[in-house]
């Protein structure tokens, strides 16, 4: 009876973190259905409005560490519902601010909410998976995709029928810092952190490689968002109502690949699914580039999303496994690495795109997909398989 009663627990943590999972897509979603409305609102040039764009990526990459040991001292548990309150809060405060000098300090401090928010239901995911027979992290990523895709049409509506911006936003809001309260008593204690082994301290190193990992496998996921529409359109010579779908193929590949990706893991190895995965955007990127017509950049594209969907899931899930540091610690300085990759990535791929091609720039992201298969995967193994069942 204990036992039953323990597995229910743990089921019940399960459902909660989805639920934290799924309004976190929603609302960061919600942020970027109304770029356009604050573009609109403060009369911003778009270099005006890149600068908002990144305070929030700035703000979250900064505060990684902070929130890393914070997390860490009070429980993901407790994290999850504080950083959710004050990710609601910064979400309600953004289409409420009277002008720019006010919306950036805004846009920083919904960008550093959004980091505490996203490393405590992280490192709360990674204590329900360590207390499952099956693994469970893909499968709520792909909780965060499901809940962007919801965000952003939930805002589409909105805006259709006249609601006004902050109304929408505070609706979000609420909904956020109610979901953070339901599910804090269902999340579970994180496990005690183990003790490094006599002789090897190299956790350290470790975290650098799943984090240099992060970094070139979010590169492609930057590039794929800002830079699909440009290739469908200008590339692969399709038609002007064809430009979103490149995205979009995108999008729906990584969802697909993050709800069947807990099953892939289950059978294989961690090691194993991740070099299948790299290989699989490798080739998905490759097709697109090699054959520009529309169909085949929508087939490559889909496959990308496909091969990249399991990434970050399996490099959080290795971080928290190392012995000597705290999960939301390791999760914490995987992810600065990721969010790097995911800003830079773009940045990259259109100063490639500007000397030479922008074919000749995504074929970086097939040179990081295939740096991955072939030598990221074999030296990070041993890592990736700790505590595989």
């Amino acid at each position: 009876m204990p036992a039953m009663a323990a597995t229910r627990r743990v089921e019940h943590a399960a459902y909660a973190t989805m639920a934290l999972f799924f309004v976190n897509g929603a609302t960061f979603a919600t942020w970027g259905v109304h770029i356009p409305t604050i573009k609109a609102r403060f009369g911003l040039s778009d270099a005006a409005l890149s600068l908002a764009m990144l305070a929030v990526a700035g703000g979250a990459i900064a505060a990684m560490g902070p929130v890393g040991r914070w997390v860490a001292r009070v429980g993901s548990a407790r994290a999850s519902l504080a950083s959710g309150a004050a990710y609601a809060l910064a979400t309600a405060l953004l289409l409420a601010m009277p002008d720019f000098l006010l919306l950036v300090p805004a846009l920083l401090a919904f960008g550093m909410a959004n980091a505490a928010f996203d490393v405590a239901m992280n490192a709360q995911a990674a204590t329900v998976e360590a207390s499952r027979s099956r693994p469970i992290m893909s499968r709520l990523h792909g909780m965060f995709s499901l809940g962007g895709m919801a965000g952003a049409s939930f805002g589409g509506l909105m805006l259709s029928l006249g609601v006004p911006p902050l109304a929408h936003a505070a609706l979000i809001a609420l909904m956020t810092a109610a979901t953070s309260l339901c599910a804090a008593p269902r999340l579970l204690d994180d496990h005690p952190v183990a003790p490094a082994q006599a002789g090897h301290h190299h956790t350290g190193r470790v975290l650098w490689l799943l984090g240099l990992m992060a970094f070139l496998g979010l590169i492609g996921e930057g590039a794929m968002y800002d830079w699909t529409s440009v290739y469908m359109r200008e590339v692969a010579a399709a038609p002007a109502d064809w430009s979103g779908f490149g995205y979009a193929a995108f999008s729906a590949g990584m969802a697909c690949g993050r709800f069947g990706g807990d099953w892939l893991r289950a059978r294989w190895s961690d090691p194993a699914t991740l070099r299948a995965s790299a290989w699989l955007a490798f080739g998905g990127i490759g097709l697109a580039l090699l054959l520009p017509s529309p169909a085949c950049a929508l087939l490559g594209f889909t496959l990308m999303g496909l091969g990249t969907a399991n990434m970050v899931p399996i490099f959080f899930m290795a971080a928290s496994q190392l012995p000597g540091v705290a999960p939301a610690e390791a999760i914490a300085r995987v992810a600065r690495f990721a969010y790097t990759g995911l800003l830079l990535g773009p940045v990259l791929i259109g100063g490639v795109a500007h000397l030479a091609s922008l074919r000749h720039g995504l074929a970086v992201v097939a040179l990081t997909m295939g740096w991955i298969a072939l030598a990221g995967v074999r030296v990070a193994r041993p890592y990736l398989l700790r505590g595989e069942r």
